[in-house]
């Protein structure tokens, strides 16, 4: 295992990381972040350079975490052999198995090695899949044109919008999660529609894997295209920036996929893994 600290390394494993799309898409937005500033401090390790078969982007190892905290403790994966990557997983050097923490990828294997490997470590694990989309040529993306009350404007969240974020989301309403929007917010692009008190009606926001995430309207607000004209936005401001507008959906989220094809939105093969791993004695203490 080796630590990948050279930049420009780093900056030609972005560059190959090309090579592999869309599997590759988690670990190419971390890559891209820590190339541009390391907002979220994260690092890179893998089995081998250049001739790499696994690559997994962490938390550097010097960053004081919250060992129940999920959300920042977070790992984008890749891997060109199995083996190699559940080796590179199995290395405590590579990875902190006594801190909850989760794994992003678009591989099969990922969720199979988690449950191989965690079993031998006394470990929980909960899987969760998504439906990946991208919006690969910001040409495609819709000419969005709405006439919005004069009251609202189109802005950028701020951090005290991080506890409504919090609540509305299905993975928050906890003190962490809060802290980590309230960080997304500082660190990466969002869009949202604000009224003319500042508050926010419908967003989308960016993660620390270049993805979009939790693009939510208020339900009385709904209807007015607002979604619309947040997603699209934020989808041009990533792509005039050089990221990729990545983004995924669950299967039965009906609303919110009508909405991405109306966006031309391309739905990837393959699925999108969330995996969170949390040692068995931390379970009474976790709210995932």
């Amino acid at each position: 295992m080796l630590v990948l600290s050279c930049s420009l390394k780093l900056q030609m494993l972005e560059k190959m990381l090309r090579w592999s799309f869309p599997e590759s898409l988690k670990v190419y937005g971390a890559v891209m972040n820590i190339n541009r500033g390391n907002p979220f401090r994260k690092e890179v390790v893998m089995d081998s350079w250049p001739d790499f078969k696994a690559v997994i982007t962490r938390p550097q190892k010097e960053s004081e975490m919250d060992d129940l905290d999920h959300y920042t403790n977070a790992h984008a994966v890749f891997y060109k052999e199995l083996q190699a990557y559940q080796e590179l997983l199995e290395n405590t050097n590579a990875i902190n198995w006594r801190q909850t923490f989760q794994i992003q990828g678009l591989q099969d294997g990922i969720c199979e090695i988690s449950r191989s490997v965690a079993l031998s470590k006394q470990v929980d694990v909960k899987i969760f899949s998504f439906q990946m989309v991208l919006h690969s040529d910001p040409d495609t993306l819709p000419d969005v044109r709405l006439q919005m009350d004069p009251k609202l404007t189109l802005s950028y969240l701020d951090i005290s919008h991080a506890s409504l974020l919090s609540k509305t989301w299905s993975r928050g309403g906890n003190p962490r999660n809060q802290k980590y929007l309230a960080n997304l917010i500082c660190c990466f692009p969002s869009i949202c529609v604000l009224d003319d008190n500042g508050y926010p009606l419908s967003w989308s926001l960016t993660d620390q894997f270049a993805t979009m995430i939790h693009s939510y309207t208020l339900p009385e607000h709904r209807r007015k295209g607002y979604s619309r004209l947040v997603a699209t936005t934020l989808a041009k401001k990533l792509h005039s920036h050089g990221f990729p507008a990545q983004g995924n959906v669950l299967k039965t989220n009906m609303a919110s996929i009508t909405l991405l094809k109306s966006m031309n939105a391309q739905f990837l093969p393959c699925l999108f893994f969330r995996v969170i791993h949390t040692p068995f004695h931390f379970l009474a203490k976790s709210r995932l």
